[in-house]
């Protein structure tokens, strides 16, 4: 069987070379890189991706033995119905392998038709190394590169404010397109490269934080073989997404003149403060993952898909993201029902195992920063007590008990924090402690939220109440009284 590239892909074309992007990885060959497609298929873009990669590897050169061209499966919901559906992308025209090839690299600098900069090297990438070098080939950090690559087009185009580029890096930290300005000029100083080349990166470019939202499985390991059968040819890069998919990039509105999305049918927005995105992001999506792990796995479920559609956990789901995180967020209510939607259409996807237990990695942490913000605001705003967030809350303190009934829970978390919990369940077990000390203890404690929770009205009272029930009759119970009583 023969392995996909240019000579057995009959549609194979060739684009000018307008994107760097650092990152061969799945995500961005599944997120960026087809939206490049479409881009190419629906509009006048007329652009190809080059490819670098942040740290050494061979994907680099199995990419350009498929001449750039891999297969990427979308599989979930769309319109309401489960899709399975695959495509060739061949927006990658090539990979440049910075550890062999370091002088294309600054060939690339020079190219006139190069003019959008994409990175994704994990949440750790965009900092500051000392030891970075403008002769190493390549230095170690992305943005060491990036300055180097940017110096060398300073070069190139003598100075000329009209050849700098749009960067848009996707990497998963908030105001990610100001924090790796910062380190490029930290590079620029440190480099001593001048103060022409820093009024340059100034003037001539601009750097565009981004949201970006797509879940990417990765490459298909338990069913490789099944889909080299239906394709008909051998693809080492073949990559599973989600049909969902949502990239925000905060920028002034010019750009939408050189990213041409509107029209499209891709979810890319071009806005001018991407912060209600994140917020309704972490809230919404996030935060009711955090909110139903600990109930729905102390129910007896495991994964995602299963809570969503489960009688009594899918309707805690949905009360919970209606009509208690919504209500708190700004924005027009129309586009906040309609992400809710699309989110719990997500959690149904039938495709994607999304386990709880993944998910419960540091919770406590996890709830402070995406479902307390909720609770808070919705106590302002109303005056009680989100139910069904409270009682998510009681089964995060339960969960931390270690237990789903004679079952040992693999808790995930700050070894301290572990500790914390086992004493005082310890103490609750040994009768040396009842349970609204337990609650208070927990919820007073500020190295966990950033504030005394005791301070919010009848918190602890509704938190005990729902630990003793939950002790008293389990969590499936409970949960099934809490839905009765709840809804008429």
């Amino acid at each position: 069987m023969q392995k996909l590239n240019k000579h057995n892909y009959k549609e194979y074309a060739i684009y000018p070379e307008r994107i760097l992007q650092f990152g061969e990885g799945n995500f961005l060959r599944a997120f960026v890189d087809w939206q490049v497609q479409v881009l190419n298929e629906k509009t006048d873009f007329n652009g190809s991706v080059v490819v670098v990669q942040p740290r050494r590897s061979e994907k680099i050169e199995r990419l350009n033995q498929q001449d750039g061209l891999f297969t990427l499966f979308l599989q979930g919901m769309k319109d309401g119905k489960p899709v399975d559906e695959h495509m060739v992308i061949e927006s990658i025209s090539r990979g440049i392998n910075l550890f062999t090839n370091y002088e294309q690299y600054k060939e690339l600098a020079g190219k006139k038709e190069l003019r959008f900069i994409i990175s994704n090297t994990t949440e750790a990438g965009i900092v500051f190394d000392p030891e970075d070098q403008l002769e190493d080939q390549p230095p170690k950090n992305f943005p060491g590169k990036l300055t180097a690559f940017l110096y060398y087009r300073f070069q190139a185009f003598s100075g000329d404010d009209s050849h700098g580029c749009i960067i848009i890096p996707c990497e998963l930290i908030e105001n990610n397109g100001e924090r790796l300005k910062e380190v490029v000029l930290q590079y620029a100083n440190y480099w001593n490269l001048g103060d022409d080349f820093i009024n340059w990166i100034h003037d001539a470019n601009t750097f565009c934080s981004s949201l970006v939202d797509r879940i990417v499985p990765g490459f298909p390991l338990d069913s490789i073989d099944e889909k080299t059968a239906e394709l008909g040819y051998k693809d080492e890069l073949m990559v599973v997404g989600e049909q969902y998919h949502l990239w925000v990039i905060e920028g002034p509105g010019w750009i939408k003149d050189e990213l041409p999305v509107k029209g499209t049918g891709l979810n890319t927005l071009i806005v001018d403060d991407l912060t209600p995105y994140r917020v309704r992001k972490v809230r919404i999506l996030n935060g009711a993952h955090t909110a139903m792990t600990p109930v729905s796995y102390l129910y007896g479920l495991d994964t995602v898909e299963e809570s969503v559609n489960h009688q009594e956990l899918g309707l805690f789901i949905k009360e919970l993201v209606e009509n208690e995180i919504v209500p708190t967020l700004d924005g027009p209510p129309e586009e906040l029902a309609a992400f809710s939607n699309e989110v719990l259409n997500r959690f149904m996807n039938p495709y994607i195992k999304h386990y709880l237990l993944s998910i419960s990695l540091n919770s406590i942490s996890k709830f402070s920063t995406r479902n307390l913000p909720t609770l808070l605001d919705y106590v302002k705003q109303s005056g009680t007590l989100p139910k069904w967030l409270v009682f998510s809350l009681s089964c995060l303190l339960h969960f931390y008990r270690g237990k789903r009934g004679d079952e040992d829970i693999p808790l995930q978390d700050n070894p301290e924090i572990l500790q914390f919990f086992q004493t005082l369940w310890e103490k609750v077990d040994q009768h040396e402690l009842h349970m609204e000390g337990l609650v208070k203890t927990v919820l007073a404690d500020k190295q966990l939220w950033r504030m005394d929770l005791t301070s919010i009205p009848n918190l602890v009272s509704a938190v005990t109440t729902n630990l003793l029930t939950i002790e008293q009759i389990g969590v499936k119970e409970a949960l099934k009284e809490l839905c009765r009583t709840s809804i008429k």
